[in-house]
């Protein structure tokens, strides 16, 4: 049987990503994608190898995503501003894309590794600039990149969750503790 006409390896990705972000990433399946394209599971064949690979499609377009979103959120800044800029533009790509940003989080091994290594390394190297400014040692600078992940994705998967249940804002708790933790690089770094 044919690929049907306008079917690509584009297009089964843009349904993924459809599914993603409306559903969760584990609604999908070859199944869920081949119904939103109005074919049967085994036309996804011609253009993907399988579920594994179309998670680390997935995972590398949001990679993409979520790099173009924080870097023209940065646009050249660095020190406390880019951070902020970037935290901001981060969550809001989460807040946005929720599916995206969580294929973000559980890339597959393996499948298209070197190509998801390296979009996770963009990312990093944008972090890297924006912690310029205080003078870190290299590992200093991959702990620190560590901290504003963990405190940004926090808030993230929390909100996500449903998870602050307090009547206070998220944006706000987030803008207390970037100070927080920029205060400390100042202090110990700056």
């Amino acid at each position: 049987m044919p690929p049907r006409p306008g079917l690509d390896a584009n297009a089964v990705l843009m349904a993924a990503v459809d599914i993603a972000d409306r559903q969760g990433i584990q609604a999908v399946t070859l199944a869920s994608v081949a119904a939103s394209l109005g074919v049967r599971s085994p036309s996804l064949y011609n253009h993907i190898r399988g579920l594994e690979e179309l998670r680390a499609l997935l995972a590398l377009h949001a990679m993409g995503q979520l790099y173009g979103e924080v870097s023209e959120a940065v646009g050249g800044l660095a020190g406390k501003e880019g951070i902020e800029q970037f935290a901001y533009a981060y969550l809001r790509f989460a807040r946005e894309h929720p599916g995206l940003y969580e294929s973000v989080q559980i890339a597959p091994q393996g499948v298209n590794g070197a190509e998801i290594e390296e979009a996770g390394g963009r990312l990093v190297d944008l972090v890297l600039q924006l912690l310029r400014p205080y003078g870190l040692t290299e590992e200093e600078a991959l702990h620190a990149v560590r901290g504003l992940r963990s405190l940004i994705h926090g808030f993230a998967s929390l909100e996500q969750l449903g998870g602050f249940g307090l009547p206070l804002s998220v944006e706000r708790s987030l803008d207390f503790n970037l100070r927080i933790f920029l205060t400390g690089l100042e202090q110990k770094f700056g």
